[in-house]
């Protein structure tokens, strides 16, 4: 049995991860050194970094990694509403201490600048990479958070092969990284959008309750339709943070 402050390490060790990994393979290797790993590299970076923490942690936290999963969880009746807390915090911590920890690497370059979007911050319509408007920010989080809590809750249903969790979930995170860079640079985490806003600031920051609020109304619709579609659903012993 892992006790919550085993819980809550865990977590902050893999938000840390995938913050470092994701945002990090944005920041350092996108753009090296003429073309680098472009927009499918990172958006693999981010998936890796989910199945890498998954097989790692998964039986130790449950690897949520993610404020809006750890809601989604609960409305999908898998989490118990106490923990939330104790997760959110972790994982806000975690992704805060990579944020910074990216931005002394990063400005180990001469000659680095510290832009306004720079540290792969979240954000639409000037901060949008592809100039997308507020509206269609917020839809796509919705909608792609929203599929994400689908992929995990049915991976993880009791009757799902076991052992492929973790893939489906990288995959599926993958996925929705394709989908949405151009749109948002891809949150459907608020934890992920936290750190790097903070450590950049300005618009990024004011602009951060987008990437809050979507990715939770996403989670939480996902969660409730998983938990209508399959009442029955139970989480894998295998994989369930006890």
């Amino acid at each position: 049995m892992s006790s919550t402050v085993n819980k809550a390490v865990a977590e902050l060790i893999g938000t840390y991860w995938l913050v470092l990994g994701g945002c990090g393979s944005a920041v350092l290797a996108a753009a090296f050194p003429e073309v680098g790993i472009g927009l499918v590299g990172v958006s693999l970076a981010f998936g890796l970094t989910v199945v890498t923490m998954a097989y790692a942690i998964g039986h130790i936290s449950g690897c949520h990694l993610n404020p809006a999963v750890t809601v989604g969880l609960w409305a999908g009746g898998r989490f118990d509403a106490k923990d939330i807390p104790v997760y959110v915090i972790a994982q806000v911590v975690g992704a805060i201490a990579a944020a910074y920890t990216l931005y002394v690497i990063a400005s180990g370059q001469p000659g680095y600048i510290l832009e306004p979007n720079g540290l792969a911050v979240n954000g639409v319509e000037s901060h949008s990479p592809g100039g997308y408007s507020m509206f269609a920010g917020v839809l796509i989080e919705i909608v792609m958070t929203c599929f994400f809590l689908l992929i995990i809750m049915g991976s993880t249903h009791s009757r799902a092969p076991a052992g492929f969790a973790p893939l489906a979930i990288g995959l599926g995170l993958t996925l929705i990284h394709l989908i949405s860079i151009p749109v948002t640079n891809t949150s459907v985490n608020p934890a992920r959008s936290t750190g790097p806003a903070l450590v950049v600031g300005g618009l990024a920051l004011q602009q951060l309750w987008i990437f809050w609020v979507a990715p939770i109304v996403g989670a939480v619709i996902g969660g409730g339709v998983y938990r209508w579609l399959s009442p029955e659903a139970g989480e894998r012993p295998d994989i369930k943070g006890d």
